[in-house]
């Protein structure tokens, strides 16, 4: 018996839950597209996401021949805060050669990835959904990011990461050398674990230079003043999620979600037949989503994709009114065929399309769901109209988020 299991659950730091973990929040995300660069300039330049990390196949020993199979041999890391990613990007051909569309052909996110509290939960969670009988992808520890994880696929063939921990970039902007990266894992480790204290330690030990990683650079001015700062957009992204998915079973894939993953379901929405379930983790009302395939179609958005829409929280209304005009203005492509019916507990927001028709979801706003578990009712959400305002009446719930822990830029 796993030492984590007990008779009526398993103890999660001192806590019972049907899983031996518990899921805290959306992680990061990645895209395998066939334009790489239009989506690295897409996501960096117009988006604002930091490139932090670039790892290139051609110039790993041992991955040459690899890398020849690959129209773009690049996997890039980027991110909106201080975690060393919350977006990765690779080439389609990258994806198949790993075969994250073995099971569909419009898969076309390379992970999902939601965070746990412990490097105990993650690889408790491997002997868990081998019980299961989930498909294990595999268990250890990626660099560059340093995070330990259990991979697995879900009903769809989307691939799942839980994983803990995360390599942080302050203020210097420098990610971890890559002559850090004898501590990845390609295996489930043993534990306990040295700390990530103890590997810098190490390694300055070792005589590594711990400052030549890979340092942040945005080259962009600062000609925008957002919020009293000068940045090179009006706008910031502080949140990724929810992620939204078109799935070929519903109730498959939300007993999955819900009863292996641990998941709430917030709430059901039932647009023109279509059965259409929101999940959260957290306090959010919904951090992903599930609609059925057939809807994909009746909606008009891009059949080679999964993936419905993923969201961009941004700081502020008055950041995403100004975000909208700034889309605009640089020419990028807007969709209005998501009706508002089917991102419930989000009053205003806009839908861009990524080079590669990926539907982004910009917002500023999530109804947050309290102790008891209940998300507002239909009726008491904020009526949105064509006409914008420029201010708004706060609810309950506005800017109850967690704050965005650091600068803006």
């Amino acid at each position: 018996m796993d030492t984590l299991q007990r008779t009526t659950g398993y103890d999660v730091g001192g806590v019972r839950y049907q899983q031996p973990f518990k899921i805290r929040r959306l992680g990061h995300f990645g895209f395998n597209v066939a334009e790489l660069q239009a989506g690295i300039d897409f996501y960096s330049k117009l988006l604002g996401l930091r490139i932090t990390d670039t790892r290139d196949f051609s110039k790993i020993p041992g991955r040459e021949e690899l890398a020849k199979r690959m129209e773009d041999p690049r996997i890039v890391f980027m991110s909106h805060n201080s975690d060393h990613h919350a977006f990765l990007l690779a080439h389609k051909s990258l994806g198949a050669i790993f075969g994250d569309d073995a099971v569909s052909k419009d898969i076309t996110v390379n992970q999902i990835t939601w965070q746990v509290g412990s490097m105990e939960e993650v690889f408790a969670a491997a002997d868990y959904f081998r019980d299961k009988q989930v498909e294990i992808r595999r268990v250890g520890r990626d660099m560059p990011g340093s995070n330990w994880h259990t991979y697995i696929r879900d009903p769809d063939g989307h691939t799942v990461e839980l994983y803990y921990g995360m390599e942080q970039i302050g203020w210097e902007g420098r990610s971890k050398p890559e002559t850090m990266y004898y501590r990845a894992f390609r295996e489930r480790p043993v534990l306990p674990q040295m700390s990530e204290a103890a590997e810098v330690r190490e390694a300055v030990a070792k005589g590594i230079d711990i400052d030549a990683g890979n340092t942040i650079r945005d080259e962009s001015g600062e000609e925008y003043i957002v919020a009293g700062v000068r940045l090179p957009r009006p706008f910031k992204i502080v949140n990724i999620g929810p992620m939204s998915l078109f799935v070929a079973d519903v109730g498959a894939s939300e007993a999955f979600y819900t009863q292996t993953m641990g998941f709430v379901r917030t709430e059901v929405v039932n647009y023109k037949g279509h059965r259409c379930v929101y999940l959260r983790n957290g306090s959010e009302h919904h951090s992903l989503s599930l609609l059925p395939k057939a809807l994909r179609g009746e909606l008009g958005l891009n059949p080679d994709t999964s993936v419905a829409s993923m969201g961009m929280q941004v700081g502020s209304y008055r950041q995403l009114r100004d975000a909208v005009d700034f889309f605009r203005k640089k020419g990028a492509r807007f969709t209005e065929v998501i009706p508002q019916e089917l991102y419930p507990g989000v009053d205003y927001a806009a839908h861009i399309l990524d080079p590669a028709g990926h539907a982004l979801m910009l917002y500023y706003y999530m109804e947050r769901v309290g102790w008891d578990g209940q998300p507002r009712p239909a009726s008491q959400r904020r009526p949105i109209g064509k006409e914008w305002p420029e201010a708004l009446e706060p609810l309950s719930d506005t800017y109850a988020d967690p704050p965005f822990m650091g600068p803006l830029g």
